[in-house]
């Protein structure tokens, strides 16, 4: 059979809503559709009230419309019909003396329009075919439009979110950064990062999470990971950052089940010492000598859930000469670990890291994301978003 008929053939027949209150107009729709394209269905109804019954029920190809209805006439009833549903295409129906109106009929979201008496059979079979096309175009335009616009937001919501490193001297201070968003995401969801470099030389770096996903997550997340930037170049430091911090998170958000997770490090220009504060949030990775040792610091609540209450204490953490400090949400070690219900976990995941302590930063840093993605790959791979930073003194 020839490949073109087969596809004509498996393609369902046009069905149409004719809604149209005088009969003997009704009755010419009908002859016309048995003309011109017999397999075409009709279901006719007489009032705009009864069309919203059928389309309640129902999704015709094309809505076959007369202007002057019982319950509604003129251009109002092409709105009536596009508030009921926006995806079907409407041709109208006017009279010989309304050629205007049907004009008119268009520039307010009508397909096309046939004047009464003055239709042939095969007019009358392209006009509904071209009708429905090109409100096909017209949906799969503004559905492309919409998704160019999700791209634009998704893509400026990265730019607040992710940030370019502030460092004074990028030759002192080796930066690997990534970004995975979860299969569950639409859009980015709250993981946020950025590293700041004062005048003294001292570099600070901050991770953070803020629970859920969606765009009011996501801005909440980039008003965080600003604030945070601004308060570190105007010299806030220790726990006076955190608390400043919680405040802005419990004035900006939507909703009070929202709170945020971070670490914050500041990593002193001496090389040697790291002071840690941790606000709810996973610990971090120490690389050096080739090995690779899990921090749990002293820490307290994420911020929002204890709002004016919660502390956080400062630890000092000695940085061995090579070492080399990674940074995570919990969106690494979350993800599953084969078929069953086992997750990574934090074992699981320093067991990855020490497999591939040999690697350099940036290999290192992939790797350890491939590898949790590869482990969970089995259950539709990492359902959450993964933010990593892996920073260290450059020595050489």
């Amino acid at each position: 059979m020839d490949m073109h008929r087969a596809q004509s053939e498996s393609v369902e027949p046009p069905s149409l809503l004719l809604i149209e209150d005088d009969p003997g107009d009704a009755l010419i729709v009908e002859e016309l559709v048995v003309d011109s394209a017999p397999e075409m269905t009709v279901v006719w109804v007489q009032t705009l009230a009864q069309a919203r019954d059928e389309l309640a029920t129902s999704a015709p190809d094309c809505v076959l419309l007369d202007l002057h209805l019982p319950d509604a006439s003129g251009l109002e009833a092409v709105a009536r019909i596009q508030e009921i549903t926006d995806s079907v295409p409407i041709v109208v129906l006017t009279g010989l003396a309304e050629e205007q109106t049907g004009l008119a009929a268009l520039s307010v979201g009508a397909q096309d329009y046939l004047v009464k008496g003055r239709v042939e059979p095969d007019l009358f079979g392209r006009a509904v075919r071209y009708a429905i096309q090109r409100k096909q175009t017209e949906i799969a335009a503004a559905e492309l439009q919409a998704s160019q616009l999700h791209a634009q937001e998704n893509a400026r919501l990265e730019r607040g979110l992710l940030p370019s490193p502030l460092l004074r001297d990028g030759q002192d201070f080796d930066v690997v950064a990534r970004y995975r968003p979860g299969r569950s995401s639409a859009l980015l969801g709250g993981d946020f990062y950025d590293v700041v470099q004062t005048g003294d030389g001292t570099v600070h770096v901050l991770i953070g999470d803020v629970s859920g996903h969606g765009p009011d997550e996501a801005a909440l997340g980039v008003g965080l990971r600003i604030a945070w930037r601004t308060l570190v170049l105007s010299g806030v430091d220790g726990p006076r950052r955190l608390h400043q911090l919680e405040e802005l998170l419990v004035a900006e958000r939507t909703e009070s089940r929202f709170f945020a997770s971070m670490t914050n490090l500041t990593m002193c220009a001496d090389h040697g010492t790291v002071e840690v504060m941790r606000a709810g949030h996973p610990g971090l990775l120490l690389r050096h000598g080739g090995t690779i040792d899990w921090i749990e610091a002293p820490g307290g609540p994420a911020l929002g859930l204890l709002p004016g209450v919660a502390t956080w204490p400062v630890h000092e953490l000695d940085l061995p000469e090579d070492g080399a400090i990674v940074l995570f949400t919990d969106g690494l070690f979350e993800g599953h670990r084969g078929d069953g219900p086992e997750r990574l976990g934090e074992e699981g995941l320093l067991e990855l890291a020490r497999e591939r302590a040999h690697l350099p930063a940036a290999e290192f840093t992939d790797s350890l994301i491939d590898g949790a993605e590869k482990l969970a790959d089995s259950r539709g791979g990492l359902s959450d978003d993964v933010a990593v930073v892996h920073v260290q003194w450059n020595r050489k």
